[in-house]
């Protein structure tokens, strides 16, 4: 499978109840002194004095001196408007012929009406409503919201939400711990062009494991940033990296104490199904967190940039997190937030490449190196600042899909395509011969054949099955190295 890499008022008073008829029993004689009332009228209350206009108290506080009277200059208040008694200790709600607020009636009735009733009841009314709580109070205000005097709205306050705790496994509480150690990475050539990727803290060192193709571009003299997720940015420098493999590993020239480098986990014991964290800088958006699952192992990809015909070739891990352009290097994380691969390739909608200036976008098949694999190399590139193959002393098709990888011909430059005395040549291997088998895993083509090959190291011992004539062999094969990129 060919793949893209992927790199770059206050609320108005309600109106107040009718004005008592009467003043409540027990008003000081001294209080009654006041001018005649004026006759009743039918469907009429009796009013203060002529020509004026019902006096009303509004629930709330009681004014110390009416809107009419003189102020503070030591004389006494207008004898229509005596000072209220105590309010009742339970207001009258009918019977007897009361008013609003008025206890019941004892006796014979006053013969002279007093509005001072008004301000009994008034505050009665306000100390009821206190004791009731918030609750009614803002039901009698919406209740009498049509009588009120300017129809203003009312304001509830809200209550803090409680925090949230976020359990340990949790994607949120994976993702706060990883983001510190995931940097964006900054490429730029001395020409000037360049590009955006992820690579994340490898050791206390400041060492840092990327793709090869988010650097390649500063490799010669270029300029190298690494942003951490707190903002600050540090100069880096390229300490290796492995052309075959996409793999790098990049170095902060001045790193900071208390690095805290990823756990890496066993990619060989990773399942399909698996859940799956990637982070990133998809476009260019730094910490960018994404979700998925672990859709298949050991997915043969031959990946490029689309700028060369140089590829590289992995068994991958296929997920459906979202992978953009920019994400490539950024970690593949597990749901104990171990890092079981790094982000390097997607397939691009409608199979096409990402050359020629265009960049395709995620449609849920994203590829990951092996982590096992990548720290294998990112050890070797530290160590020795080149990479090392395993390899079989052999040229293969490089043509997709088939029945299996074919030895070619001759190698390429008048070369032959088995090494003399190489590790194919010892095994019995010729050209012609079609491998269909590594190991235990079905080989279909050139690409398939060299990501297997590339999963071990030089040493290891493999079976091979080939055909023949139409005959069907198997062969043990012990894997040579090759050390350094070709160019």
């Amino acid at each position: 499978m060919s793949t893209e890499n992927e790199g770059t008022a206050v609320p108005s008073a309600p109106s107040a109840p009718p004005v008592p008829v009467a003043a409540p029993e027990g008003t000081p004689a001294s209080a009654q002194q006041a001018p005649p009332p004026y006759p009743e009228q039918p469907g009429r209350a009796s009013e203060p004095g002529q020509g004026s206009e019902p006096t009303t108290q509004l629930p709330g506080a009681v004014p110390a001196y009416l809107p009419s009277s003189a102020g503070p200059t030591g004389s006494a208040p207008d004898a229509g408007w005596p000072p209220p008694p105590p309010p009742p200790s339970q207001p009258h709600y009918g019977g007897g012929g009361g008013g609003w607020g008025e206890p019941p009636a004892s006796g014979p009735q006053p013969s002279r009406k007093r509005p001072g009733g008004l301000m009994a009841a008034v505050l009665a009314a306000a100390l009821v409503a206190g004791v009731v709580g918030g609750g009614i109070g803002y039901w009698a205000a919406d209740r009498n919201s049509d009588n009120s005097v300017s129809g203003g709205s009312t304001t509830v306050s809200a209550a803090d939400a409680p925090a949230l705790n976020r359990e340990a496994g949790s994607t949120a509480a994976v993702a706060g711990k990883a983001l510190p150690s995931v940097v964006t990475i900054t490429a730029q050539a001395q020409g000037g062009d360049g590009g955006t990727g992820t690579g994340f803290i490898y050791d206390k060192q400041g060492h840092i494991l990327t793709n090869n193709h988010v650097v390649a571009s500063a490799a010669d003299g270029g300029d190298l940033t690494a942003t951490f997720s707190n903002g600050k940015e540090y100069a880096a420098e390229v300490v290796g990296r492995a052309e075959g493999y996409d793999v790098a590993v990049v170095k902060l020239k001045d790193p900071p104490s208390g690095l805290k480098p990823l756990a890496l986990g066993n990619s060989d014991q990773v399942a399909v199904g698996d859940s799956t964290i990637a982070i990133g800088a998809p476009f260019g958006l730094s910490n960018t967190v994404t979700t998925g699952i672990i859709s298949a192992k050991n997915r043969p990809v031959a990946s490029g940039d689309g700028t060369s015909d140089k590829n590289s070739y992995m068994s991958a891990l296929q997920t459906d997190a979202s992978i953009n352009p920019g994400n490539s290097g950024g970690p593949l994380l597990d749901a104990r937030g171990a890092v079981i691969g790094m982000n390097s390739a997607i397939q691009p909608s409608g199979g096409g490449g990402g050359g020629g200036g265009s960049q395709s976008g995620s449609i849920g098949l994203g590829f990951a190196i092996p982590i096992n694999q990548a720290k294998t190399v990112a050890a070797e590139l530290i160590k020795t600042g080149q990479p090392v193959y395993p390899v079989i002393g052999a040229t293969v098709s490089m043509a997709e899909g088939g029945d299996g990888a074919t030895i070619s011909g001759d190698g390429g430059g008048g070369t032959p395509a088995v090494t003399p005395d190489g590790p194919a040549a010892k095994a019995g291997l010729k050209s012609g011969d079609v491998i269909t088998k590594f190991n235990d895993v079905p080989i279909d083509s050139g690409p398939t054949l060299i990501s297997e090959i590339w999963t071990h190291k030089p040493g290891d011992k493999i079976k091979i099955t080939y055909t023949r004539d139409g005959k069907e062999s198997q062969v043990d094969v012990t894997l040579g190295e090759r050390k350094g990129d070709t160019r």
